[in-house]
């Protein structure tokens, strides 16, 4: 088994926030993270697909293929966008770092084994001190 990864960026604002909760609630549990006015992050997305090597190409996945298919599925939608209001995907969920890394897996899961890999991890690097995994558990 071979695993390949592809890193890809893109920038979005967002706010942490409940809104069945009020703004004291919120400023408790999510701190300045649930700012009215929004805050911003510079994200760094990890997408590692795993599979065999085609004996034909060398490859076991088109990394042209499969960076336009992150493009086209996730970051077209999400760069320089406001998770919160502007994203299909994400609508009418809390945005922290972990819900956005389980909905961008979701986006490529059936995508990734349409061009013959398997999708093994999403990682996004949402600051310099703090990133999110996820293995599809």
């Amino acid at each position: 088994m071979i695993y390949i990864t592809r890193r890809e960026r893109f920038n979005a604002a967002h706010r942490l926030f409940r809104p069945d909760w009020d703004d004291e609630k919120n400023l408790s549990i999510f701190g300045k993270c649930s700012h009215k006015n929004w805050h911003g992050h510079n994200y760094i997305l990890f997408v590692t697909v795993k599979g065999e090597i085609d004996p034909d190409t060398g490859f076991v996945v088109n990394l042209k293929e499969l960076s336009q298919t992150i493009q086209d599925r996730v970051i077209v939608k999400l760069d320089h966008k406001n998770l919160n209001l502007d994203v299909d995907f994400l609508k009418d969920k809390i945005m922290s770092t972990e819900i956005l890394t389980k909905s961008i897996w979701d986006e490529l899961f059936i995508p990734i084994k349409e061009l013959g890999a398997e999708l093994h991890k999403i990682r996004i690097e949402e600051t310099e001190n703090n990133s999110v995994e996820y293995f599809g558990e």
